[in-house]
């Protein structure tokens, strides 16, 4: 008993346009006729789709921008209130080393009363005059830390009234991107499922070819039907008579020679 020879799909290609599976196309359990037909109401369903995006507009963008830019204030907010924490543990080191300052300065003046020499006088007056410098700076330290922490608080405010603004704006678009989803929510829906009809009657090869030329299109056209009796529906160049009448039998896969788009039956409307 002879073997089946077992066919061997071949890989798909996502460089892959219908100029390059055309050969292919008619290898399919559909008929070539069923597979066009498939193919555009594939693109109908596509083009509805597209329209209720386009209600939406740059709303999504928008909101996805903006919830970024809220992202980012809360990160810098979070950021300078850190530093503002770090600088009143600043502040309250230099409270301790004024202390510490107060306590040896304290100690060296009892001292001084019970030199014996004036050497040990003068180093004595030494330490007590470098004590006394350390603790200028480190009150010039508190002093300057103070400011910043003002000035950082200041910034803060600043930007949380620009997070408020933000939010407001948030909400706005986010309320307005709901009212336009809510109203075309089961159009889209059932849109979507037409869609998965179509979709799982086509090979992958001819759907990956189908969804490179629609993402290379302005339109976002690949199936078209033939536009106003002998032109492209897609770039409207004009279609020799010999591919009308091709397009007509619904038996060959006719793709435009100037924009590279499937070309159908006009009766498939």
């Amino acid at each position: 008993m002879a073997k089946k020879t077992k066919k061997i799909e071949t890989p798909i290609d996502q460089r892959e346009t219908f100029v390059s599976i055309q050969k292919n196309f008619a290898d399919s359990d559909l008929s070539v006729e069923e597979k066009l037909k498939t193919l555009y109401a594939l693109q109908q369903v596509d083009t509805k789709i597209d329209r209720i995006l386009q209600l939406r507009g740059e709303l999504p963008l928008e909101v996805e921008n903006l919830e970024n830019e809220i992202a980012d204030l809360k990160a810098k907010v979070a950021g300078v209130t850190a530093r503002i924490e770090e600088s009143n543990k600043n502040i309250a080191d230099y409270k301790n080393q004024i202390v510490e300052y107060d306590a040896l300065i304290e100690k060296y003046k009892s001292q001084v009363e019970h030199v014996s020499n004036s050497r040990e006088f003068d180093s004595l007056s030494k330490e007590i005059e470098n004590q006394g410098l350390l603790r200028q700076i480190a009150e010039k330290n508190i002093y300057e830390t103070k400011e910043g922490i003002a000035s950082m608080k200041m910034d803060v405010e600043v930007i949380k009234e620009k997070l408020s603004v933000k939010n407001d704006d948030l909400k706005a678009k986010k309320q307005e991107l709901s009212t336009i989803i809510e109203s075309t929510a089961k159009e889209e829906e059932r849109l979507c499922e037409e869609r998965e009809a179509s979709v799982s009657k086509i090979d992958a090869r001819t759907l990956s070819a189908y969804d490179r030329i629609r993402n290379s299109c302005n339109n976002h056209l690949a199936v078209v039907s033939v536009f106003n009796g002998n032109a492209c529906g897609g770039c409207f160049s004009t279609i020799a008579p010999q591919r009308l009448i091709d397009i007509a039998s619904n038996k060959k896969m006719i793709i435009c020679e100037y924009c590279g788009r499937i070309l159908v039956n006009p009766d498939f409307e």
